[in-house]
C-alpha cells in the first residue's frame, strides 16, 4: 500500500506541477458554471417559487457544481491524448509502477483542480445571495468530487481507447448533450410533459442532481440524497475500474 500511495504521489506531483505552469486554466474551466450563475440565476429568481423553492441561488449552484464535475473533469482525457502522442505513456509502460497509480495520480490532479473550482463557485454564490446549509455545502462538493472523479476516470479511458482529438470530442458531445437535458441541472424535471419526466428517472445524473439539491437545503432525509449518493459511489466505482482496465492494457 506504501508502494502505490508513493507512485500515485509522484503522479499527481508531476501532473500538478504541468497544471500550475498555466493556473489560468483552473479559471477557465470555471467560467462556464460562473456565466451560468451571473446572466442565468437572475433569471430563475421570479420563477423559483414554482417549484417549490426559496432561494434561487440556493437551487441553481447545486446543479452548477455537478455540471462543473461533468464538463470539466470529461475533458481531462485530452491532456491524456498528448502525454501519449509525446511518449509519455509509453515510457510509463517501462516502469514497474502500479497502473491503478498512473490512474489515481491523475484523477487526484483533475479533483483537487475541481474542489478549487466548485469553492469559487460556491463563494459566488454566496455573495449573490445563496443561503445554503453549510453541512449539507460539505456533502455536496463531496458527492460532485465522486462524479468528477468518475467522469475524469472515463475520459482517460476513452482517451486511450480513442487517442485522437478528433473522434473523442464528438463523442463527449453526443454525451454530454441528452445528459445536460435530462439531468434538470438548470430547471427542475418535474416542470416537463410525464414523459420527459419519466425519461429522464433513468438519468443518474438526474439523481445526483436532486441529491446535492437536497443536502444543500439540509433536507438530509430527503431519498434524493441517498440516491444521489448511491449513483455518485456507483459511477466512481465503475469509471476506475474501467480507466484502470484501460491503462492495464495500454501498458500491458
Amino acid at each position: 500500500m506504501s508502494t502505490f500511495l508513493r507512485e500515485t504521489y509522484i503522479v499527481f506531483r508531476r501532473q500538478l506541477r504541468m497544471n500550475l505552469r498555466n493556473p489560468a486554466w483552473v479559471i477557465i474551466g470555471a467560467l462556464q458554471p460562473i456565466l451560468y450563475l451571473l446572466l442565468f440565476g437572475p433569471l430563475l429568481k421570479p420563477l423559483v417559487a414554482q417549484f417549490g423553492a426559496t432561494n434561487a441561488y440556493t437551487f441553481l449552484v447545486p446543479g452548477l457544481l455537478v455540471q462543473l464535475g461533468m464538463f470539466g473533469a470529461f475533458f481531462a482525457g485530452f491532456g491524456l491524448i498528448a502525454e501519449w502522442r509525446e511518449g509519455v505513456v509509453e515510457a510509463e509502460r517501462v516502469t514497474p509502477a502500479s497502473r491503478t497509480a498512473l490512474l489515481m495520480g491523475r484523477l487526484m490532479r483533475d479533483l483537487l483542480q475541481l474542489l478549487v473550482q466548485a469553492l469559487i463557485l460556491i463563494g459566488l454564490g454566496t455573495a449573490m445571495g445563496m443561503r445554503p446549509s453549510w453541512g449539507g455545502v460539505v456533502a455536496g462538493v463531496g458527492i460532485t468530487v465522486l462524479v468528477g472523479g468518475a467522469c475524469a476516470a472515463a475520459s482517460n479511458a476513452l482517451a486511450l481507447t480513442t487517442k485522437s482529438e478528433d473522434v473523442m470530442a464528438p463523442v463527449i458531445n453526443m454525451v454530454m448533450m441528452p445528459v445536460l437535458l435530462l439531468s434538470g441541472i438548470m430547471l427542475p424535471m418535474t416542470l416537463g410533459p410525464a414523459w420527459l419526466e419519466r425519461l429522464s428517472d433513468f438519468m443518474p445524473f438526474r439523481w445526483i442532481v436532486d441529491g446535492v439539491r437536497s443536502s444543500f437545503a439540509g433536507d438530509f432525509a430527503a431519498s434524493g440524497v441517498m440516491w444521489g449518493t448511491t449513483w455518485a459511489f456507483a459511477l466512481f466505482a465503475l469509471a476506475v475500474w474501467w480507466g484502470t482496465a484501460t491503462f492495464r492494457k495500454e501498458n500491458a
